[in-house]
């Protein structure tokens, strides 16, 4: 049996695991990939921000992604619950260092930060943020969807408050965060299924939409999920098999920042390589790293579902261990605490939430006779 603390355990661990590994081959080409390593499924020491910082970052070091991540386990294991965007800014303000986030964290996390030690408000901060489809909440925000264990209406709201310090709630980045950590959350449930699991992220491709406004006329969230779905149905048992066609509908855009980051094209690759894989978190996490473009994103994605599906006993022990083993020496990281810390903490945050809702539920039907007209 694949328990409640497995699977979260799972979807840390797969987030991880599939950032570390994705992070050294980080926009090279899936052709390149093999050309260098034939198939990568193993963690590598790599260079990142080599403009400014020459740190070689051994073999299980997590990237910007997992350490916005981070401060959300953080804020959601100290408030003991779901947390707002006020509290995660609270955080940042309080952990953060600017001498130390050049090396493990993005230009803009910095410029978040400075807005937020000024007086900016938290949910005002994303108004300030111009880039407006990037999956930065979406590759980030596995603990809105594992605070929210088993609700997903829950973690779709969530999105909208906490993720109003990376965008406003007019954006599609938004969107794409709401539908993949309701899917999370449908995961963790006891009886989820991948069909129930894609059943959600379908469900919640049409939340926040804003019908019959200008934005209605761009809006093609639900269509692309429609499609990533179809596709990977198509390809059940072979992941690799639909990288052409997912080649053929997102390729290019060097020439703007974050262009492979998009959220519409990392999300959908995450979902359709979880539908391909049957949702195995193995499988899922080595078919996104070898996948090129942005491969720590789409396997953060991807293996961040896949672990919530099938637990973290899907995934090699020795990859574990080894991202603990670099956590524990990391000098710029956010936390220390590593994945077993962090999925023990997260399982106590979710149980606190189960408790209180039964007990909310024992009060309000302890006595029939109150109920009735």
């Amino acid at each position: 049996m694949i328990t409640l603390h497995d699977k979260i355990r799972g979807c840390i661990a797969g987030s991880w695991v599939g950032s570390a590994m994705g992070a050294a081959v980080e926009g090279w080409t899936h052709e390149r990939i093999v050309e260098a390593y034939g198939w990568l499924d193993r963690l590598l020491p790599y260079k990142h921000y080599t403009a400014y910082t020459d740190w070689q970052r051994p073999a299980g070091t997590t990237e910007d992604g997992i350490e916005r991540q981070k401060l959300m386990n953080t804020t959601a294991i100290a408030k003991g619950g779901r947390f707002t965007a006020e509290d995660l800014v609270a955080v940042w303000v309080r952990d953060l260092q600017p001498e130390r986030m050049v090396y493990k964290q993005e230009p803009f996390d910095q410029t978040l930060l400075e807005m937020a030690r000024s007086g900016v408000p938290a949910r005002e901060l994303g108004r300030l943020w111009p880039f407006n489809n990037v999956n930065s909440l979406a590759r980030a925000g596995h603990t809105i969807g594992i605070v929210n264990a088993g609700d997903p209406d829950g973690a779709a709201a969530d999105v909208y408050d906490v993720g109003l310090v990376y965008a406003s709630a007019q954006t599609y980045a938004l969107r794409w965060a709401a539908l993949y950590h309701a899917s999370i959350a449908a995961a963790l449930r006891p009886d989820s299924t991948v069909a129930s699991v894609c059943d959600t992220a379908l469900a919640y491709a049409d939340y926040h939409a804003q019908h019959d406004t200008p934005y209605a006329r761009y809006d093609s969230v639900k269509r692309e999920v429609e499609r990533a779905l179809e596709i990977g149905t198509r390809h059940v048992g072979d992941p690799m098999g639909m990288l052409p066609e997912f080649d053929a509908l997102y390729y290019g855009g060097t020439h703007f920042v974050y262009a492979m980051s998009q959220a519409n094209e990392v999300v959908c690759k995450g979902l359709a390589i979880f539908v391909a894989s049957e949702g195995d978190a193995r499988t899922a996490l080595l078919a996104a790293v070898n996948y090129g473009r942005d491969t720590d994103c789409v396997a953060a994605v991807t293996a961040g579902l896949a672990g919530a599906y099938s637990g973290a006993s899907a995934l090699d022990a020795a990859w574990i261990e080894q991202i603990n083993a670099a956590t524990a020496i990391d000098p710029y990281t956010n936390s220390y605490r590593d994945i077993d810390t962090t999925a023990d903490g997260l399982h106590a945050v979710v149980l606190k939430g189960i408790e209180a809702r039964r007990a909310y539920v024992d009060l309000m039907t302890g006595n029939q006779a109150w109920l009735e007209r």
